[in-house]
């Protein structure tokens, strides 16, 4: 016999008996719930019809037998293609095509049109298949319950000339993001409804209460140093680089007015730019009534860092305001559902006012084709979004990051700013061949401003061997050489050691050991004792030392740049007497491929501005330069050709795209060091706890990030243990003891012994 009403959500008690039908949620509810949901989404970006339908049709297939069959404990029913098939049919083979992908994607993920996907069928198999063969057969009530319009429009989308599909892939994701965001939400209310619980989602500060907080703690640190004494020379410089820097951000947030788009923010190292990024932000977001600020970064090692910074400046709505997003953990594949906290679900689709991530977490997320990675997607559009560090955009994905970031500009009512000391060349008037057009400048003067903030003197002094570079350790007491692989640095250490105050630093030290070594290596710079600190290039990544010599092995000009942020950080010498020499290591230290291909062209750009080498023009020359040597190479895994191919048919391989755009090819992996008492305490925590609560955070200092291949091998070898694998899977693990991880190196997993004590593992 036939339900006389149909329902989306059944409801057990807690011994698994379902309750009565007056508990459940009825089909209709549920479907007019998510496609008003979805359409509030798609307001922002002007497809709150098409969204709205989307979201009535996402079940459809539960209008049926089966599915009711399915609630009182049957088999799997495909309740996701019956709604594709209907959009198809209704709208045809352009915007109902495009719905078709959101609706049977909900749950599986974005399929590829046709050809073949990876364990998930391609939409236009799922299309092929049969009411009532294939697929259940619709009850006809669905008709009277759910009422859909004759025609449908999508909004008018500015189509790039040059990738016009990219454009209708990307309105997909923006689609698709509003469905499952409505439908995990609606689905999560009713529930919580049941037990009397409110959601914790919202509640967050307006941006206008946040841009107050932010301004008066600019106006006190301006006071403040107002106040401060300039009697001494170092006194007077302070002085003279805090008025500049309150002249730069004067200056920006005076451009806030001009329309949304691009912008671009050239400041050199010292000048402020990042509270001067947010400040414009902030500004442009309440000219243009815009929803979010998104702060990207490289960098794993500096998101905390620059969110504790935003937090202290927007004062008691600090914490309320600003969420950090990035993959130190990837809480997506935990199993317990009760190990959701506020911040977890602020994480699943960035409804908070600040959001603080990483190019990895934001970038791959654009082209993703999980409902988890793009649930997010929609609160994206009207926000203004600050690219910190631009010029670190992976070379091979550069060409589909830039026409992602034109779609959002283009169609999506964002602004993005690129905020660098060196700006990348990818203009059209830079020569950029269809680069962005029309960016603006939101800094006064650049070229002037890098004549006043100029620090260093830079020189290419040639081939140095390590006995050459360890001769200048000894000449030298302060001064830091950063060297392009961990092994390099190790050797150098090792044969550097016996120097008063010398230091390593790696990555595979966790967070809390380097801070605890940089602190120490503060306290000697400031004394003026010696201190001698060899390192790989994640001292370059913000890191706020200062050092009055720095030597940096040759790597792109980038990088140069970075690691001349290291030397007279702070001002307290003349440029002339404060030294970054550029050298070339012995064979041996060969740099890899990539790294080598950008050193080639940074020397060429020395010999042609050997003067001013950090110069915006040299700048622009080096990357010029790169680009023309990389071509084809800016899109390496022709992504953008993917979209292309699709063509008139709009079959894009959603799946395959996602599967290549991968910004770190080889997946890292947390690791979690019992490196101290504290971290002990919380490892303990970890393995008695039912969720997470705030234990992530507290972790983070003390994890390494490793690749999977280690992470295995260690496992193997007995050497790290899940911890509490019945409420989290095998989704943290932690080192047993330290023997293998040491005060000088950190984690030895790239020293095999581990593996030749596997046998004594019982």
């Amino acid at each position: 016999m036939k339900p006389l009403i149909y329902y989306a959500h059944s409801v057990q008690d807690e011994l698994g008996n379902l309750l009565p039908y007056e508990h459940w949620q009825t089909l209709q509810s549920h479907l007019v719930n998510v496609g008003e949901m979805a359409a509030e989404f798609a307001r922002v970006f002007g497809a709150q019809e098409i969204a709205c339908q989307t979201g009535r049709l996402h079940d459809l297939g539960k209008y049926s037998e089966a599915f009711n069959h399915r609630l009182h404990g049957g088999p799997s029913v495909d309740h996701a293609t019956a709604g594709a098939k209907i959009a198809v049919e209704r709208w045809g083979n352009v915007i109902g095509k495009l719905m078709a992908f959101c609706i049977a994607g909900h749950h599986a993920g974005l399929a590829n049109g046709k050809g073949e996907g990876d364990n998930r069928s391609t939409l236009k198999q799922r299309l092929a298949l049969q009411f009532g063969a294939d697929i259940p057969a619709l009850d006809n009530l669905w008709q009277q319950e759910i009422k859909l319009p004759q025609n449908l429009s999508a909004p008018p989308l500015k189509a790039d000339a040059h990738h016009p599909f990219f454009s209708y892939a990307f309105f997909t994701r923006m689609l698709y993001s509003c469905l499952v965001d409505a439908d995990y939400l609606d689905t999560e209310a009713f529930y919580l409804k049941l037990e009397n619980k409110a959601a914790e989602r919202g509640g967050y500060p307006k941006l206008n209460a946040l841009q107050h907080s932010f301004n008066q703690f600019i106006n006190d640190f301006r006071r403040r140093i107002a106040q401060a004494p300039e009697q001494t020379e170092a006194e007077k410089r302070n002085a003279t680089l805090n008025r500049l820097r309150s002249e730069i951000l004067d200056y920006a947030v005076e451009q806030a007015a001009q329309l949304q788009g691009l912008f671009t923010l050239t400041v050199p190292t010292g000048g402020g730019k990042t509270f001067t990024s947010m400040a414009f932000a902030l500004e442009h977001a309440k000219r243009h009534d815009m929803r979010r600020v998104i702060y990207v970064i490289p960098f794993t090692s500096i998101i905390e860092q620059n969110a504790a910074e935003f937090r202290k400046a927007f004062g008691e709505l600090g914490e309320q305001a600003v969420l950090e997003h990035h993959s130190t953990f990837d809480d997506g594949k935990l199993q317990n559902e009760a190990t959701k906290d506020k911040l977890r679900l602020a994480s699943e689709n960035w409804d908070a006012p600040i959001i603080v991530t990483t190019a990895v977490q934001f970038f791959e997320s654009l082209f993703a084709d999980r409902s988890s990675r793009c649930r997010k997607l929609h609160n994206i559009a009207g926000s203004v979004i600050i690219l910190d560090e631009a010029q670190m955009l992976p070379l091979n994905l550069l060409l589909p990051i830039m026409q992602a970031i034109k779609e959002l500009a283009q169609n999506y009512r964002s602004s993005v700013v690129m905020c660098t000391a060196t700006q990348p060349a990818v203009q059209t008037e830079n020569g950029f061949y269809r680069g962005f057009e029309n960016v603006r400048e939101i800094a006064p003067k650049p070229t002037a401003l890098f004549d006043k903030l100029r620090r260093t003197t830079v020189q290419h002094i040639g081939t140095q061997t390590d006995a050459d570079l360890l001769a200048k350790l000894g000449e030298h007491p302060q001064m830091l050489v950063i060297v392009n692989n961990r092994r390099h640095a190790r050797s150098l250490y090792d044969q550097a050691k016996h120097l008063d105050g010398t230091f390593h630093l790696t990555t595979l030290m966790c967070a809390k050991h380097r801070s605890q070594k940089l602190d120490e290596i503060r306290g000697r710079l400031k004394k003026g004792e010696p201190c001698r600190v060899i390192a790989t290039s994640l001292i370059e990544a913000g890191v706020d030392v200062d050092f009055p010599l720095v030597m940096r092995a040759e790597a792109g000009l980038d990088s140069v740049a970075q690691a001349a942020g290291r030397c007279n950080r702070e001002g307290k010498r003349s440029s002339e007497n404060s030294f970054v020499w550029i050298f070339a290591p012995e064979d041996k230290w060969k740099a890899p491929p990539e790294l080598a291909a950008q050193a080639a062209v940074m020397r060429l750009t020395a010999d042609s501005f050997s003067d001013d080498l950090l110069s915006i023009q040299a700048v622009a020359a080096y990357f010029k330069d790169l680009y023309d040597q990389k071509g084809k190479e800016l899109d390496h895994k022709q992504i953008l050709q993917m979209h292309h191919n699709a063509g008139p048919s709009l079959d894009f391989p959603f799946q395959t795209i996602a599967d290549k755009f991968r910004m770190i090819e080889s997946h890292m992996q947390p690791l979690i060091i019992p490196f101290d008492v504290d971290a002990e305490n919380l490892i303990s925590s970890l393995h008695h706890a039912d969720h997470i609560g705030g234990l992530l955070r507290k972790l983070q200092p003390y994890t390494v990030q490793i690749p999977e291949k280690a992470l295995t091998a260690l496992y193997k070898a007995g050497r790290i243990e899940p911890i509490n694998e019945k409420n989290f899977g095998k989704q943290f693990y932690t080192l047993i003891g330290l023997d293998l991880y040491d005060d000088v190196a950190g984690l030895s997993w790239e020293d095999n012994t581990f593996i030749r004590t596997e046998n004594l593992v019982f």
